[in-house]
Order: structure tokens, then C-alpha cells, then sequence
């Protein structure tokens, strides 16, 4: 296997890994008004991702340092011809990092309020962004010979992109209701498992329409196997939540995410951006790589580096594996 086919498929991976952490950290943000009956509920929800919701967005950091560096026309291109719905997946992750840290500042109710009302919908449309601009990179935009992307943002809001933003939205609200409900105590913990139930029901409708549309234009036998693979653990996640395995729900809410990523990216391999005006002038893992030199040392700081993140991370995931409920807020806290 060719470096450029390894680091295809690392950033598969890291893609993978922020899209599996980041999206019940979306999912959360969502249910803080789906599911929170009041402020300290909300705080309780907060809270399941207060250690780690930034760490988690680190995987993003890396999956886009990565495509700089090892694919440098796919990253000139994506960042081009999409600049302004990543700017404002860009804008909303900012608002919502400062939202989690300022929104307890201040005890007045119409400051904590405006902050609850940012981290809803800062959380709310990068989900549905991000699927959005990955069902057209799959489905392939304007590019013309000189690799430039010659579409408008109107040619990006298609149907096929449009119902990936609702499978990812729906999804990570699923991922993040089974993580409340595996997170949480008392009645919030019942509550979070029944809107789990409902929210995985129209996530299997979606994704079932989505994943099938995806086969059926750009798939082969792998992208099946993974099809395959995401229906059944979506179907499963649902089983286990409704049996109170909270635990398995998750993981099979989170196998979902793993499989229905690794079909987008077996359905574009070896493209890394189709062009839909000429397969000709598509980027490909060939023509969009970095030299082999420069692959061999990215390779050899990610052997060396990745290691070390994913024990830290995994550290913090342990330290604060415990439950929480509304009996854990102070009472200084509404």
C-alpha cells in the first residue's frame, strides 16, 4: 500500500474518531432543550461533557491538519469551494466552546439563558452542517481542470446533502441520548432513554433512505459490508436502550457512526473530491498527495504522537466515568 492510500485512510480514521466523540457532544448541546425540563437539568447535561468536550475536538484539529499536509489539493479545494459553511461550522464551535465556560459567570437568568440558547444551536447546526458538506464530497461538485471548485453555495444545499445533515443531526441527537441516559441518574436518565427510542426510530428511517442512496450511486461490495455493518448496530442500539444496556447502547450507537463514516470513505476511495463536471479532473489520493517524503515523516510523528493523545484521552474518559443527577449541582447553580 502507497503512503498516500495510508494516509487516506488515517484520515478516514480521525473523521471517524471526531465524528463518534464530537457527535454526542452535539447530540447533548441538542437535548439541552430536547430533554432538560430546567436550568439545573441543563447544568447536569452540561456537565456529562464538561471534561471532555474539548479534547474531543482535537480529533478535528488533527483530521484537518492532516489533509493540509498530506493532501494539499483536497484541503486548497475542500476549504475554497466550501468556505463558507466550514466558516460557519467554524464560527459556531467557537461560540460554543465560550458559551460552556461563560455561561455559569454570571447568576443572572437572562445571561445564562442566552448562553443555553447559544450552546443549542451552536451544537444544532454543525451537526447538520457536517453532513451536509460530506455528502458532497461523496457525491462529487463542480470542479474544473484546474482542480478549483466553480459551483456556488446553492449548488452545495442539494437533496442528497440534505438528507445527510438530517442523518447526522438525528444521529448525533440519538448518540447523544443514549450517552445522557448512560451519564445521568433519576428521572433524567428514564427520560433520556425513552427520546432515545423515538430519536433512533427516525434516525434509522434517514439513514436507511441515505446509506442505500449512497450504495446505489458510488458503492461496491465494501461500502456494503459497511452498510450492512451500520443498520445492524443502529437496529441493536435501539434494542439495547429499550433494555436499559445502556452501555451496549452506546457502543453500538457509536459502531453506527464508525460504520456509516467508513462507508462514505470506501464509497469515495480512490477519489479523495469527485468532480461531477469531469471524472477527469476529480482529486484523487494521487494527484491531490504531498510528495513521499513529506508522507514519510507525517507518518513517523504519527506513530510516535498518536499513541500518546489517545491514552490521555482515554484517561480522562476514566476519571470521570461516574454518574451524575440533579442531586450533584450546588444549589448556588440554577
Amino acid at each position: 500500500m502507497e503512503l498516500h492510500d495510508v494516509w487516506f485512510v488515517l484520515i478516514a480514521v480521525l473523521w471517524t474518531g471526531y465524528f463518534f466523540l464530537e457527535g454526542f457532544d452535539f447530540g447533548i448541546g441538542v437535548l439541552t432543550k430536547l430533554l432538560a425540563r430546567n436550568r439545573t437539568e441543563k447544568r447536569v447535561l452540561i456537565n456529562t461533557i464538561g471534561p471532555v468536550w474539548d479534547g474531543n475536538e482535537v480529533w478535528l484539529l488533527s483530521a484537518g491538519g492532516a489533509t493540509f499536509a498530506a493532501f494539499p489539493e483536497w484541503y486548497a479545494t475542500l476549504f475554497s469551494g466550501f468556505y463558507l459553511p466550514l466558516l460557519l461550522i467554524l464560527v459556531c464551535l467557537i461560540v460554543r466552546g465560550v458559551a460552556f465556560e461563560y455561561r455559569a459567570k454570571r447568576p443572572e437568568e437572562q445571561w445564562q439563558r442566552n448562553w443555553e440558547n447559544a450552546i443549542f444551536w451552536t451544537s444544532l447546526l454543525p451537526a447538520f452542517l457536517w453532513g451536509v458538506a460530506f455528502g458532497n464530497i461523496v457525491r462529487g461538485v463542480k470542479i474544473d481542470r484546474d482542480f478549483e471548485y466553480v459551483g456556488n453555495l446553492w449548488d452545495l444545499l442539494n437533496p442528497y446533502a440534505i438528507l445527510g445533515g438530517l442523518v447526522t443531526l438525528s444521529l448525533f441527537t440519538f448518540h447523544g441520548a443514549v450517552f445522557a441516559a448512560l451519564k445521568t441518574l433519576g428521572d433524567i436518565r428514564e427520560r433520556a432513554r425513552k427520546l432515545a427510542l423515538g430519536l433512533g426510530l427516525v434516525t434509522a428511517v434517514l439513514a436507511l433512505a441515505f446509506l442505500l442512496w449512497t450504495q446505489a450511486d458510488n458503492g461496491d461490495g465494501k461500502s456494503l459490508v459497511a452498510l450492512v455493518v451500520a443498520v445492524v448496530a443502529l437496529v441493536a442500539a435501539i434494542g439495547a436502550n429499550q433494555l436499559g444496556r445502556e452501555g451496549w447502547a452506546f457502543a453500538l450507537s457509536g459502531l453506527t457512526i464508525v460504520a456509516a463514516v467508513a462507508m462514505l470513505f470506501l464509497s469515495l476511495f480512490p477519489n479523495v473530491m469527485p468532480s461531477s463536471l469531469n471524472d477527469e479532473w476529480s482529486l484523487t489520493v494521487t494527484n491531490a498527495s504531498s510528495s513521499p517524503y513529506t508522507l514519510k515523516i507525517m507518518t513517523w510523528c504519527a506513530v510516535i504522537a498518536t499513541p500518546v493523545v489517545m491514552l490521555y484521552q482515554g484517561w480522562t474518559y476514566w476519571v470521570f466515568r461516574k454518574r451524575i443527577g440533579t442531586q450533584h449541582i450546588a444549589e448556588t447553580v440554577h
